[in-house]
């Protein structure tokens, strides 16, 4: 997605994104925004599931000019808790890296491989969740932090914001997909960001 100089777009996707089991080489997908002077993006697609022996190697780029602004949402779940699945084995790497005006201002890269639900278990891990979501607000600060924190009784799972050299960054954790939605669109309603009606339906 890029966006010219002033232009403001909120997009999404229209399902869920389903990565299924892999005999061989990983699922590759690249997400690069950019974003022009004084645009704003909105960025929500639906969660990506990932099915029993999935393989995804995912990359987000993301180039801000001086002035521009974002808000993203990028949500995984490991196996379809309400169809009785898991995602036992796998392999998922997720790695951003944002810039803004060409200075690289976040970089942050997950990786679990190999006994995916096993590691998942562990309290340093998920503590059980298979649901993750990593919202990003940008230019971020002492305000998102304050109204998602207001929220920190009404949420079903676990949720963390920090803010620093203007990025605000907010961690979501649940026991399932519909958990995690509950707590997503809680956050994203208290940052101002309009909720897709997909994701209501």
């Amino acid at each position: 997605i890029g966006l010219a100089e002033g232009a403001s777009l909120v997009a999404g996707t229209a399902a869920a994104e389903k990565i299924y089991r892999s005999t061989g080489p990983d699922t590759e997908v690249d997400v690069t925004l950019t974003i022009g002077a004084d645009a704003r993006l909105v960025w929500l697609p639906q969660e990506t599931i990932l099915f029993d022996r999935a393989r995804l190697n995912r990359r987000i780029d993301i180039d801000l000019a001086g002035s521009a602004s974002l808000l993203m949402a990028e949500a995984v779940v490991f196996g379809r808790a309400a169809m009785g699945e898991a995602m036992n084995q796998g392999f998922f790497t997720d790695r951003w890296r944002v810039r803004r005006g060409g200075k690289l201002v976040y970089a942050d890269t997950a990786r679990l491989d190999g006994a995916i639900a096993e590691k998942m278990a562990a309290r340093a891990v998920t503590n059980g969740g298979i649901a993750i979501a990593t919202v990003l607000i940008a230019p971020g600060g002492d305000a998102a932090l304050e109204q998602v924190r207001a929220l920190s009784e009404t949420f079903a799972g676990e949720v963390g914001i920090s803010a620093w050299n203007s990025l605000a960054v907010a961690r979501l954790c649940a026991k399932d997909g519909a958990s995690l939605r509950h707590d997503l669109i809680a956050v994203l309603a208290a940052l101002g960001a309009p909720v897709p009606r997909l994701w209501l339906q």
